[in-house]
């Protein structure tokens, strides 16, 4: 008997494939629409399903100190060290945010007990400087429907991760100082601002949800969790240096 993918899976197969094809968009049938985000989670799965991508990590956010969460897998093959060099022309749409990411010291299962969230933030084990790609599959992003968005890994294109170094809680979290240049010329400099708040509130809800679509989170795993700079489509080509105080700096070649 021959299955057939549900709406949400072929939502996520046609981003997949256009992932795949590299800097193209495709239109979404209405019909494939998600309709909730608990669509748009199917489809991430399907996305990643599809071509037999690795989760490499996570990305997390919140659009208000206290709205609602929401996140993504990132495909293994779209993490890079800092230093990396990236084609401009392997993403449709190219902006880039300066953030914090963490990395978890201990596996969370989801066939283990429930975890408090006190016991989450006792995991967080190390703390980075990251750069976000944000890209999108969808042709009209950013007018387009939000549950797409959240199919489409939230608009994720690639992460590039600076040197961790052990988490002592020092750093501010909230509004670090913050800087970001590309090419000699300084796009931000000054306080930046999550709009989460504060980000490590993100990392319970990452863990729950985890658990609740019986995804690991195995020790080791990065988790970045929103801007502080806001979103910058650069014209220019050239290498892209962010740094945010406490953190070594990160950063990488457009070409």
């Amino acid at each position: 008997m021959t299955t057939h993918p549900d709406l949400a899976e072929q939502l996520g197969q046609l981003l997949a494939d256009a992932h795949a094809r590299k800097g193209s968009q495709v239109t979404v049938p209405t019909e494939l629409d998600a309709p909730d985000n608990a669509a748009a989670y199917r489809a991430q799965r399907a996305f990643l399903q599809r071509h037999r991508l690795d989760i490499g990590g996570w990305k997390i956010g919140a659009k208000s100190e206290d709205g609602p969460i929401q996140g993504a897998p990132l495909p293994r093959q779209g993490i890079h060290a800092s230093g990396a060099t990236l084609a401009r022309s392997g993403f449709p749409l190219f902006g880039i945010e300066l953030e914090i990411m963490f990395r978890f010291g201990r596996d969370f299962l989801p066939d283990a007990a429930p975890v408090a969230d006190a016991e989450v933030l006792a995991s967080i084990a190390g703390i980075a400087a990251s750069i976000e790609i944000v890209s999108s599959r969808l042709a009209g992003w950013p007018d387009v429907p939000k549950p797409n968005q959240l199919a489409d890994l939230q608009n994720h294109g690639a992460l590039i991760i600076g040197e961790f170094v052990d988490y002592r809680g020092e750093v501010d979290v909230r509004s670090p100082q913050a800087r970001l240049v590309l090419d000699g010329q300084v796009i931000f400099d000054g306080a930046g601002s999550n709009p989460a708040g504060d980000p490590r509130r993100l990392l319970p809800w990452l863990v729950r949800h985890c658990r609740e679509q019986a995804i690991a989170l195995p020790a080791g795993t990065v988790v970045t969790a929103g801007s502080y700079t806001g979103m910058v489509f650069p014209q220019a080509l050239g290498m892209v240096t962010g740094t945010i105080a406490g953190l070594p700096a990160v950063g990488f070649e457009i070409t």
